[in-house]
């Protein structure tokens, strides 16, 4: 099996039918097909092959797809790079996944330390000019064949490195199987109802396993259309469904609520049948005033990237509001209490899943591994209830956890970035709630003793150095920060003392 097998037959039975349209330009399956190859073919002939890891370090552009199939025809492991990280965070994800050739744009050509990262063997550039030695894709594709079958694969064989936290600290590579992704993009085009003649809205990064594999992979499963978008411009958005007559749309619940608050009505939207929202809890008010004013409900999923990610749906039955639905075919979903044991219906423990897309397990992290996957069940950190018709209801996320509009910040990683300032004693990040956005990051500062260093300083530096997500709404410099009698920080007293946003 090999995931690029689907892209393959689509082109062949619909050479001329378009899987991408994107800023005016149209790339059909036949193009996309043949682009594939292209480089596919050169990655061969640059010694690259089945198990390497190779580095997507791309906004939403169509090169993502063409990197992305042309990786999976060879066998080799694209590794997905979010394309607002910085150099700090792609030379340790470039070097704990061992990649060893990295497709990015030249405006993030300064951000891939090469020094830094000795496997690290190629670096091409899919979109402006040739950089810091760096050729161009169509350099390094030049005079190749558009012809390359994929190389079959075992289904257990890793197909894509997806970085999470898993619970705590610094990105783990979540390795995903042929198997994981195939039956996992199979279930999403099968609840979301993806046909031949669908135009699906993708603005929700690509590198990102919702945008990847929920959306991309599935559409082109399904020989649907991607309509591309760099990112959520609300006008070129709504331009786009009414000159391209899109009929399924995706989004997180910024999104909707955003929406929610604009004049739409001059706007001709009628193409659309289905909203879907995933990544955050949809809260249960945006949902119904959206049923309320378009007729249709929004549906929602649940999963992780652990398991790839879809594992939760409300509802192809019956919609409950509040709820992320239940488990998919061949998912089973419980709630543990803190000792692995099943907790009745409607208790509150830690969400459990078991089922076909969960993940091989994380890169290189034996231990890891073992303790998320324990038991035969993937544990989520996520907390949740479940009644007794299989719904599930999140109740919770992880104790330290942010969610940023979707994004996840995990405080753990940015505490580790903020110490190198030699200023810093000790820090704690921590989120209280936002009206848009979910959450922000807040974080408090004790400066070592006899330096001085001001809120400024700090986000000066983290936006230097980490993706603006993660960057700190609000730097609070103080003398102690609270701690437990075995000296625990007790970030729970920072968030319960903080002023709202």
């Amino acid at each position: 099996m090999n995931l690029a097998s689907s892209l393959q037959q689509w082109a062949a039975r619909a050479p001329s039918k378009p899987a991408i349209l994107f800023e005016g330009r149209t790339i059909t399956y036949a193009q996309l097909e043949a682009d594939a190859s292209r480089l596919a073919n050169a990655m061969r002939a640059n010694g690259i092959g089945a198990g390497d890891r190779v580095a997507l370090y791309l906004p939403n552009i169509p090169e993502f797809a063409t990197a992305y199939y042309a990786t999976q025809k060879i066998g080799a492991i694209p590794v997905s790079i979010n394309a607002i990280f910085r150099s700090g965070e792609v030379e340790y994800l470039l070097r704990d996944s061992g990649a060893v050739l990295v497709f990015t744009v030249a405006e993030l050509v300064p951000f891939v330390l090469r020094e830094s990262c000795p496997r690290l063997a190629h670096v091409v550039v899919c979109e402006g000019e040739a950089s810091g030695g760096a050729p161009t894709l169509a350099q390094w594709c030049a005079g190749q064949p558009e012809q390359f079958d994929p190389v079959e694969r075992g289904a257990d064989d890793p197909a894509a490195l997806l970085y999470s936290s898993g619970t705590t600290g610094f990105p783990k590579g979540v390795t995903l199987t042929q198997s994981n992704i195939a039956t996992n993009v199979a279930s999403a085009a099968k609840y979301s109802g993806y046909r031949d003649d669908d135009r699906l809205c993708v603005f929700l990064p690509l590198f990102h396993v919702y945008g990847q594999n929920y959306i991309l992979n599935a559409a082109i499963l399904a020989g649907s259309t991607v309509c591309l978008f760099r990112r959520f411009v609300p006008d070129l958005v709504l331009d786009a469904i009414e000159r391209d007559r899109i009929t399924l749309f995706f989004g997180v619940p910024t999104i909707f609520i955003g929406l929610l608050s604009m004049d739409l009505s001059k706007r001709d939207l009628s193409s659309i049948r289905y909203e879907m929202s995933a990544a955050a809890t949809m809260p249960e008010e945006i949902s119904r005033r959206w049923t309320e004013r378009f007729g249709r409900r929004v549906y929602e999923g649940y999963g992780l990237t652990e398991c790839s990610p879809f594992a939760c749906y409300n509802d192809l039955v019956e919609h409950r509001f509040g709820s992320v639905g239940r488990a998919v075919e061949g998912f089973t979903l419980k709630i543990f209490d803190e000792n692995d044991r099943e907790l009745p219906y409607g208790e509150w423990g830690e969400i459990c899943i078991r089922g076909p897309g969960v993940m091989l397990g994380y890169w290189n992290r034996p231990e890891d591994t073992a303790q998320t996957l324990r038991g035969g069940w993937l544990h989520s950190g996520d907390i949740g209830r479940m009644d007794a018709d299989g719904y599930v209801y999140i109740v919770d996320r992880v104790k330290d956890m942010i969610n940023v509009s979707g994004f996840k910040v995990w405080p753990a990683e940015l505490e580790q970035y903020l110490y190198k300032l030699p200023q810093v004693q000790e820090v704690a990040v921590y989120g209280i709630p936002h009206p848009e956005k979910g959450e922000q990051v807040i974080a408090a500062v004790v400066p070592k003793a006899g330096q001085t260093i001001g809120p400024e300083d700090v986000i000066a530096w983290c936006r230097a150095n980490i993706a603006a997500y993660k960057v700190p709404a609000r730097v609070d410099i103080v003398q102690e920060l609270p701690k437990s009698a075995t000296g625990k920080i007790l970030k729970r007293v920072l968030r319960d003392q903080a002023p709202s946003a």
